[in-house]
């Protein structure tokens, strides 16, 4: 079966088919009922045969998954085939990362030199050890001394290791060094992946752990949930980079001086005269002439709906008559502030489209009960309980510190003693409780602020900031793959929309797309005012062209930049401070516009080029019955 044309989950330079003019491959290793999780479900999976062979000195893996063989209706033959991996050289392997539980099924987690990782490959007949043994064979394999089931492949100097370097970034060690990165302030079993940042000396520091083995587990339940204990070096990489960029924290104090007195209108036009000075760059035209692409598939802006034109959408009982009408309405024009206490429930999937106003009525009526029980089981705990509870205290120190600091300038946050500021620190310490697995990350905060100032009650704003985590929680994971995902995904949206682009990219070592890491962790947060935040925001959260539209925002952004990216030939930290000084610039109408354009023109190429699961994901026949 030749699968040379199927989409692979993780970039590739090299293939089989390409070395096969020089010898023929010999078959190395050969492993039967490896599997690929899209979902957390057990019953999701995707069976397949994973391959090492060897050509001309160099090792190869390939996974292929079994046509017509699948355990659920829902994954097409288009969806299997995404996650096919053709012949991938270890040349281009960085790290393999094991996972050998007493109970539960073993699987290794493959990292590439780019930073993106493949899924975990699940070896439901065991034989982890055995396919190491052969790697090792073959190639050369160093154990971290960080992490013994940690494995750094070939141990040498790579593009990501100059990235890495490149960054000055606090606490960036090289990438195949086994030195531990510093901890902040000594005990910390949990929270690996989070960050604090010290604004005023602005020093950052990783908040690191190595999490303590759970004792049991329901297999079926838990395979993609608790992936991982600690995931790899190349993920502390994005973690760092995280902390750089939230470093930057909270208001637009990162945006360049240069920038400070120009309004927005002007930055497109400050670019066009930065362009002016390298156009002897030579930059390739853009195969979709953007400028002229918004123009004809990108609808103007409408004005914002108001109580009476909502109402109107409502039977008589409260419900909405179609859903689809309502979310095609808020994305043209979003909604009055007023109105929008009404409406973000029901966009973010805490009301039903179909309920009544006394269904509703009697919904806010329980959970307010039930949101006062959770938030009980952190108020009872006494002091002599919390010198015995390591997490709450981590937990709540962490909270502690991040919601003094979020946005702050704002209004409704600002001043001393504010009682916002510590309605905002009750939720989020509930919330740990509530989803104690997942727990709190810097970034929620800032997803927490404009729902609480929205919604102005404290129960209201909890179910509602539970809601949106079932979408975004896989932003904040452990092992980081919600995010790995949605780089990924990114990065085939810009291959498909502006391949000289992609190809910009990759010839620079930008492949990983980690200078997009902040838009995508919390959703443009830091890029806009507040109230175009929430007009994003709500833009996004209806799911009317796509549930992951603010990829193609992304895209609309970089293709806005394409030429001074280009013409300035940006590397991979001068592109991240580029991007980083877009907070502030970018303008909120022409860029929906833009991207409403390109998810149009990209269709179900589009969609085809994201892979299932990818956040934020949730069963449409769940919020949208009628559709």
């Amino acid at each position: 079966q030749d699968l040379s044309d199927d989409a692979d989950y993780a970039q590739q330079s090299a293939s089989m088919m390409d070395s096969g003019k020089r010898s023929s491959p010999s078959l190395i290793y050969l492993k039967d009922n490896v599997a690929i999780h899209p979902t957390q479900f057990a019953s999701e999976r995707i069976s397949g045969r994973l391959k090492l062979t060897k050509q001309d000195s160099v090792l190869f893996l390939s996974w292929i998954p079994y046509k017509g063989q699948t355990s659920n209706a829902k994954l097409s033959e288009k969806d299997r085939s995404l996650y096919t991996i053709t012949a991938v050289p270890f040349t281009e392997v960085r790290s393999i990362r094991r996972h050998t539980p007493t109970l539960g099924w073993q699987y290794v987690i493959v990292v590439l030199s780019s930073g993106l990782a493949f899924p975990p490959l699940y070896f439901y007949n065991g034989g982890v050890r055995e396919f190491l043994a052969i790697v090792k064979q073959h190639v050369f394999l160093a154990r971290s001394s960080e992490d013994p089931n940690v494995f750094i492949v070939n141990d040498f100097q790579s593009p990501l290791q100059r990235t890495l370097s490149s960054l000055e970034l606090p606490s960036s060690l090289p990438v195949a060094s086994g030195q531990s990165y510093p901890l902040d302030g000594g005990s910390s079993n949990e929270n690996q992946g989070r960050t604090s940042a010290d604004i005023g000396n602005r020093v950052s520091s990783v908040i690191q752990s190595g999490l303590r083995k759970h004792k049991s587990h329901d297999p079926t339940r838990d395979l993609s949930i608790h992936l991982l204990e600690k995931f790899s070096l190349v993920t502390k990489f994005a973690r760092d980079t995280t902390t750089q960029l939230f470093s930057e924290n909270n208001g637009f104090g990162s945006v360049d001086k240069r920038w400070n007195n120009l309004p927005i209108r002007h930055y497109s036009e400050n670019l066009l005269k930065d362009e002016e000075i390298s156009n002897d760059i030579d930059v390739p035209a853009d195969p979709l002439e953007f400028n002229k692409l918004s123009l004809v598939w990108g609808k103007p802006r409408q004005p914002p709906m108001g109580h009476k034109e909502f109402t109107a959408l409502l039977d008589s009982e409260g419900r909405v008559v179609e859903s689809k009408a309502l979310r095609e309405r808020v994305f043209y024009g979003g909604i009055e502030h007023q109105l929008r206490r009404e409406v973000w429930p029901f966009l973010l999937g805490y009301y039903a489209y179909d309920s009544t106003y006394a269904e509703r009525e009697y919904l806010r009526s329980v959970k307010r009960m039930e949101y006062a029980t959770l938030k009980q089981q952190w108020q009872s705990i006494s002091p002599e309980q919390a010198k015995r509870f390591t997490k709450y205290r981590e937990r709540k120190g962490l909270i502690d510190k991040d919601v003094v600091r979020t946005d702050r300038a704002f209004e409704y946050y600002e001043g001393d003693d504010n009682l916002h500021v510590n309605s905002m620190r009750d939720i989020l310490l509930t919330y740990s409780f509530y989803n104690f697995d997942l727990g709190y990350c810097q970034g929620m905060s800032d997803y927490l602020s404009p729902i609480l100032f929205v919604m102005e009650d404290e129960s209201e704003s909890f179910w509602c900031f539970v809601a949106l985590m079932e979408r975004l929680g896989p932003n904040f994971n452990r092992d980081q793959n919600g995010m790995h995902t949605q780089l990924f995904a990114l990065s085939k949206l810009v291959e498909l929309l502006d391949t000289p682009l992609h190809n910009y990219f990759k010839q620079n070592d930008c492949l990983n797309y980690f200078f997009c890491f902040r838009w995508i962790l919390i959703q443009f947060k830091r890029e806009f005012e507040y109230e175009k935040t929430m007009q994003l925001w709500e833009v996004m959260w209806t799911h009317y062209l796509s549930e992951h539209f603010h990829l193609y925002v992304c895209v609309a952004v970089l293709k806005r930049c394409r030429s001074k990216i280009m013409g300035e030939q940006m590397d991979f930290d001068t592109l991240l401070k580029f991007i980083n000084e877009l907070s502030g610039h970018i303008d909120l109408d022409s860029t929906v516009r833009d991207a409403e354009a390109l998810c149009i023109c990209a269709g179900e190429n589009g969609a085809a080029s994201i892979p299932p699961g990818t956040p934020p994901s949730l069963p449409l026949d769940t919020l949208y019955p009628e559709d």
